[in-house]
């Protein structure tokens, strides 16, 4: 690994092959310390670890090694860092974007039940804003980092799939350039680590998968003292979705008695008017729903009694 100074105060982190991890574990020894104020840049490997490929087949996904998923970057020591502190992260960009993928993973999201066989999709990612998802349907590029987070204050080593208080799988699409993400901190250097960049995903990426994809990353980070929050906050410079909410949105909507059923029952009627009026599967539905999709919470006080909605954006549609 090597370690450029310029007189920007700009670190370059190469080499990142063996540079990665597959859970929290505030033993880890930092592969960089570097202050506040300074630009990081990660080469971040998409989440199956490059067990998949653009030719990949459902063949790959159905031999996937679980124990190699969404590797992240990290950890980094950021100096001056110490518990109690809230580090700043702030998302200054994400390039060089070639291909991605979505995947079905058999028991393995919103709908595994209905959803039993592997499937996969690939993408072609080099366009400037856009993908294709089918013909007639193009998907917005807006990359960003489903995984973000620092060391827990617990010993051990701690599954990277969950979101938990230190941030984590956080899936958060809204991490985009711009953003700042705030962290709480609770070991000396922070020990940051980052991982599973996004080419585009609806909030709740229900198959499971987005669109993952490998990609540079670049964060600057910045220490707010003595300030101390429980779990992660985020700040985005201006409306989430603006390239969405150009052209409205079809929504469904679904009840239930907890937010996983009414979640699901949304999904599903969504999946049922995309196969209707689209004429696509329904596993192209699904993953569909998992890239696109936003799923909002609208009702949550008449207990037990909960309603979520399915936004579809008509803006992707030619």
């Amino acid at each position: 690994m090597t370690i450029h100074h310029h007189h920007h105060a700009y670190t370059t982190i190469h080499d990142f092959v063996s540079h990665k991890h597959y859970g929290w574990d505030n033993a880890l020894a930092p592969i960089a310390e570097v202050d506040a104020g300074q630009t990081v840049n990660y080469q971040i490997t998409e989440a199956s670890d490059g067990q998949f490929t653009k030719h990949s087949t459902v063949d790959d996904v159905k031999n996937i090694d679980f124990g190699k998923v969404n590797p992240v970057a990290g950890p980094i020591y950021v100096k001056g860092a110490e518990p109690g502190d809230t580090l700043e992260v702030e998302m200054l960009d994400f390039r060089h974007l070639e291909w991605g993928w979505t995947a079905l993973i058999p028991g393995f999201g919103l709908l595994a039940d209905e959803f039993e066989n592997p499937a996969i999709k690939t993408f072609d990612l080099t366009g400037a804003h856009k993908t294709e998802f089918l013909d007639g349907i193009d998907i917005f590029l807006k990359p960003f980092p489903g995984t973000a987070g620092v060391a827990l204050p617990e010993k051990g080593n701690f599954s990277v799939v969950p979101p938990r208080k230190n941030g984590g799988n956080v899936d958060i699409r809204h991490l985009t350039r711009g953003t700042k993400l705030y962290l709480p901190v609770w070991v000396e250097g922070a020990l940051f680590s980052i991982g599973d960049t996004h080419a585009a995903q609806g909030d709740g990426e229900v198959c499971g998968t987005a669109i993952e994809a490998s990609m540079e990353a670049s964060v600057r980070f910045k220490l707010h003292k003595g300030k101390s929050i429980a779990e992660p906050r985020y700040e985005i410079p201006g409306p989430p979705t603006p390239e969405a909410d150009s052209r409205g949105y079809y929504v469904t909507t679904g009840h239930g008695e907890d937010f996983m059923t009414a979640s699901k029952n949304a999904i599903r009627y969504m999946v049922e008017h995309l196969v209707d009026t689209y004429k696509m599967t329904d596993e192209e539905a699904y993953m569909l729903c998992s890239i696109a999709v936003d799923l909002r919470i609208s009702e949550i006080v008449n207990m037990p009694h909960c309603l979520v909605s399915a936004f579809l954006p008509n803006s992707i549609f030619r």
